[in-house]
């Protein structure tokens, strides 16, 4: 909550001297600034609204100190995004390849704007802002090698991830929107920035007659979040497959997204004693973090600095291939599995995956393709809260909070010092805690 309206403040503070300036180098400066200003204030209520549903609209920097907040209902939040959104969609610079990398552009607006319109369950305005990103000609999804490690072995969704690949000047056609990082560079971010590549990593260095820390393992993890073995499997491991689960989880054999340069099932010791040895991921390893099969589009470490706690490496933020999964997403919201399965087939055929039925198109699938193409990209809570599938799939999959989880949890409580700050008008808690 404090980060969302830090962002949302900062968004205000410019609003409000834009308006009160006169000195613009260029005419179309206030406006460009102000579109800027009005994207980042909906992306900052975008977590807003998905993990808390009411929440406080604020629109101007409050002076003197309110201490009497009140909720604003999640409906009128999200419509307040889209004013917000139409008006940076408009505003914003069109062309991606005239801006400075980082920028925003026009397409980035409607991607987010697409999604907050699912949000709405306004399905048919979701279509129509995916479709204008989709057919802008400014984007394609990758397929063939690229950028800085063109030259060496991997494959093209391997290559989106490689250091210095997010860029449109390297080459990649597909990023939307790209959150600039730079390794050991004053302001090109700080150790804090994005932990992504930590969380997704194991603690491989705690086997240490086996690893130690090195760059090729991607650095020093933390292992907060590990994959489910329903959907990456075990193959390749020794760990035991759950019930009902084939060992391959829900990647085809063909499907490059699951190849070995994209998730790394074989660890290899570098160990002097041991180097050389392979080590299996065992249910105990995989249960403490220590080992499993780990998506390497988050390894990023240097050799001068392999224990370094964030990543400096640009993070897509949007690409294309998701704007296509939007794209389903809103025509199954229209009843079209036809054209669901159209839009899914697209990215499926880039991975080398078999295409899907009409038949076949359904919410589930689609969260499925999410999980092959987004994992770890996506903010998975936001995607099950806005599908309605949150309580389903929390059920279905997880065998530790599956007879614990409620419909009420799809939301975060309120934190206890937000309803104590607000002292002078109460602030209520969501339902259920």
């Amino acid at each position: 909550m404090h980060w969302s309206y830090s962002l949302i403040n900062a968004a205000n503070e410019i609003l409000i001297y834009a308006n009160k300036n006169n000195n613009w180098s260029y005419p179309t400066d206030k406006a460009l600034y102000q579109a800027e200003a009005r994207f980042f204030r909906a992306y900052g209520y975008r977590s807003l609204q998905y993990l808390y549903g009411d929440a406080p609209w604020v629109e101007t920097i409050q002076q003197p100190f309110v201490l009497n907040f009140t909720r604003t209902p999640r409906a009128e939040l999200l419509s307040h995004m889209v004013d917000d959104l139409k008006f940076a969609v408009d505003n914003l610079p069109v062309n991606p390849d005239a801006v400075k990398p980082g920028k925003l552009t026009k397409w980035a607006a409607l991607h987010l704007l697409a999604e907050v319109y699912l949000c709405q369950k306004d399905y048919e305005n979701a279509r129509k802002c995916a479709r204008q990103v989709i057919d802008s000609g400014y984007f394609s999804l990758m397929k063939e090698r690229f950028g800085a490690e063109k030259g060496k072995p991997g494959d093209y969704f391997h290559d989106l991830f490689v250091e210095n690949n997010q860029n449109r000047t390297s080459g990649n056609q597909e990023s939307i929107w790209v959150m600039q990082f730079e390794y050991k560079t004053v302001g090109g971010g700080t150790p804090s920035d994005d932990w992504t590549r930590r969380d997704w990593l194991p603690q491989y260095h705690q086997l240490g007659s086996f690893f130690k820390i090195c760059s090729e393992y991607g650095g020093r993890g933390l292992a907060q979040i590990a994959p489910f073995k329903w959907w990456i499997g075990t193959k390749n491991t020794n760990a035991t497959p759950e019930a009902g689960n084939v060992p391959d989880g829900i990647f085809e054999d063909t499907d490059i997204r699951n190849s070995e340069y994209n998730f790394k099932r074989e660890w290899i010791a570098n160990q002097e004693s041991t180097k050389g040895q392979r080590v299996h991921i065992t249910d105990k390893y995989w249960q403490n973090g220590w080992l499993f099969p780990a998506p390497t589009k988050f390894f990023f470490a240097h050799d001068d600095d392999l224990t370094h706690t964030g990543s400096y490496r640009d993070r897509m933020k949007f690409r294309l291939s998701e704007t296509y999964l939007l794209l389903a997403e809103a025509y199954l919201g229209l009843n079209d599995a036809d054209n669901a399965a159209k839009a899914v087939n697209v990215v499926r055929n880039r991975a080398k995956a078999s295409s899907v039925s009409a038949a076949q198109m359904d919410m589930d699938f689609l969260l499925d393709e999410r999980i092959r193409e987004l994992v770890g990209e996506e903010s998975r809570r936001f995607t099950l809260v806005r599908t309605g599938k949150y309580v389903d799939r929390v059920r279905k999959y997880n065998e530790v909070l599956r007879n614990t989880v409620d419909e009420h949890h799809a939301l975060w409580p309120v934190p206890k010092t937000i309803i104590d700050a607000n002292r002078d008008i109460e602030f209520p808690q969501n339902p259920g805690y």
